[in-house]
């Protein structure tokens, strides 16, 4: 009776004593139970393929495959040689169809933890696919997947000029290389350019109006143009909707048809502005300055200022024929020798106001506030009818 000793094809541990007999089919079998693999052909220990159990001689050393072609042994005694963790095999990786060469070892070491650790710490445990050339296939971006492989091998964060950090980032979220992410996110917070809240000067803001074609709505929704110097600029039908012009100078500006809804014109400067037809719904124009102010459109398009705080301003002189304060506060406000026929004032708050010598034919105060307000030397008769319902 002859017998063998068996091993898994490309090792020399935990090898099988087996006796020959029978038929090579029989000994292939016999190493499958004993080595729990799917024995299918057995290599000498020089890799020569044994196709006859005659050619098996007493005490030999087997190698048994299941299919794939013999390893030498003496490979896996080099490995196992090596301390534990020095993969220092080289393999080819396929991303994107780029191939990047680098070792075992440069992609488990550096980050233990991700998934091209996991991927690649043991051969084959993922079953990674493999091209024609036996490069490992990876569905991923070339050019966002070089910094992370160069980092991985030195430890330093290094991208070419034209490649997005945003695109580096995910790539190393993907494979979990946590480290990296953290620095990524850190350069990528770091190049964006703080928040500018600055007020916008007139000139950056003549160089939008020269821009702009004169039939355009310039859109100047929420900017900020506090304190600045607007003043004889035409500001037709731009929108300043919820805009910031605190102690803004806008006197002798055309603001005709524009929109200052919700608009901060506190402490603004509008001596002589052009107003008509401007929508001043809600806005802030406490302490403003509106001496000499039109709001009067002769094609009949009225100013709307419904709701807007007038507290302390000074519209002395100015021409609001029409206008719409309703439910607005005008406390403690100057209107002296102002026009203001047909205007409506229902509601408002028009408290300790100077009206004195303005005309308020026709205008509606029903509902108003006129406590301490003071109506001298009116143009025309203030009736009843016009301020009880």
């Amino acid at each position: 009776m002859r017998r063998v000793t068996l091993f898994v094809n490309g090792t020399s541990k935990n090898g099988k004593v087996v006796a020959v007999y029978g038929s090579l089919s029989d000994l292939l079998s016999a190493a499958s139970n004993k080595l729990a693999i799917r024995a299918s052909c057995l290599f000498n220990g020089k890799g020569g393929l044994i196709d006859d159990i005659a050619l098996i001689r007493d005490d030999d050393v087997l190698y048994v495959s299941e299919g794939d072609p013999f390893i030498d042994p003496q490979n896996d005694a080099k490995a196992t040689s090596e301390p534990h963790g020095a993969h220092t095999d080289w393999l080819t990786l396929n991303i994107g169809g780029r191939l990047f060469t680098t070792t075992r070892s440069t992609l488990v070491s550096k980050e233990p933890e991700s998934m091209l650790a996991h991927m690649f710490r043991e051969k084959d445990v993922w079953g990674n696919k493999q091209d024609g050339h036996g490069a490992y296939l990876i569905d991923r971006s070339p050019d966002y997947f070089e910094p992370i492989l160069n980092y991985l091998r030195h430890g330093q964060l290094i991208i070419n000029e034209g490649i997005n950090l945003q695109g580096v980032l995910e790539e190393a979220r993907f494979f979990g290389i946590e480290q990296l992410a953290e620095q990524l996110e850190a350069v990528i917070k770091n190049s964006q350019p703080p928040e500018d809240h600055s007020p916008i000067s007139r000139k950056e803001f003549v160089r939008f109006l020269l821009s702009t074609p004169t039939k355009s709505e310039l859109r100047c929704q929420g900017l900020n143009f506090s304190g600045g110097d607007l003043s004889r600029l035409d500001l037709r039908y731009i929108n300043f909707k919820m805009a910031n012009l605190s102690r803004c100078n806008l006197s002798h500006a055309n603001l005709c048809c524009s929109n200052l809804e919700r608009a901060d014109l506190s402490g603004a400067n509008l001596d002589g502005a052009n107003l008509q037809g401007v929508k001043m719904l809600c806005s802030n124009a406490e302490g403003a300055s509106l001496k000499g102010c039109n709001f009067e459109d002769p094609s009949g398009l009225k100013a709307n200022l419904e709701g807007a705080n007038l507290k302390g301003v000074d519209m002395e002189g100015s021409q609001m024929t029409g206008i719409n304060l309703r439910v607005a506060t005008l406390k403690n406000a100057k209107l002296k020798n102002c026009n203001l026929r047909g205007a409506t004032l229902a509601g408002t708050d028009l408290e300790n106001c100077d009206l004195s010598g303005c005309d308020l034919q026709e205008a509606n105060l029903r509902g108003s506030n006129v406590k301490g307000a003071i109506f001298e030397e009116m143009l025309t008769p203030l009736h009843m009818s016009q301020s009880v319902r």
